[in-house]
């Protein structure tokens, strides 16, 4: 008796790496973000070829829990603002956005982990820094971005768009993060300073 190939999930992680063109170069698509008016850069790009997946992907930082995460080892006075659950940061180099920062859970979470009564505090915890960052004045939008593939202790990015400035409006912010000149020194630790007194007007400590 001759075994049948065993069926393939169309839905499973399978059929979704056979119909990727692994090694292929790869057209820009009609109206991509190349196209857009808010993209940063103009040119003649490329598309990179697809690498094929590694599997299983290698550890992020702080994967194995507290005792191996940088985060979790990192003072209260590394921090601009902290309370008991939470704690909001900035970027170790500067920027040229109104405000950059970083909101971490004090306890070693990712978002799927996340215990319900942090979760609870998470949306009233983002509008707070929220509201810190558009008292600073001039600044447009205020952008909450997440991504996981670094370290393991969730992190919320918070980008302020200038006020104005339409053209760096939407998901290309942070590619404009990049290439707008950094702020001096001295412009960045003021708004850092008056980012912390804001969020410590509504409790927690300001470090900044």
């Amino acid at each position: 008796m001759i075994d049948e190939p065993a069926a393939v999930d169309p839905a499973g992680p399978d059929a979704y790496l056979a119909h990727l063109p692994i090694g292929e170069p790869l057209p820009f698509p009609a109206g991509g973000a190349p196209s857009w008016e808010v993209f940063p850069y103009e040119g003649e790009l490329t598309v990179r070829e697809l690498r094929a997946p590694e599997l299983p992907e290698p550890p992020r930082q702080g994967e194995d829990g507290p005792d191996g995460c940088p985060d979790c080892a990192r003072p209260d006075t590394d921090f601009l603002w902290t309370d008991e659950h939470w704690r909001l940061g900035t970027t170790e180099q500067p920027d040229g956005l109104p405000a950059t920062l970083l909101l971490w859970p004090r306890a070693h979470h990712d978002l799927l982990d996340l215990p319900a009564e942090l979760s609870t505090g998470l949306g009233p915890m983002l509008q707070r820094v929220e509201r810190a960052v558009l008292s600073l004045g001039g600044v447009g939008r205020v952008h909450v971005n997440r991504w996981g593939d670094g370290a393991a202790h969730l992190h919320l990015w918070i980008l302020a768009r200038p006020e104005g400035m339409a053209q760096l409006r939407g998901s290309t912010l942070p590619l404009w993060m990049d290439v707008l000149p950094p702020l001096p020194a001295t412009v960045r630790a003021e708004r850092a300073r008056r980012i912390a007194a804001a969020m410590a007007a509504g409790g927690g400590t300001a470090h900044a």
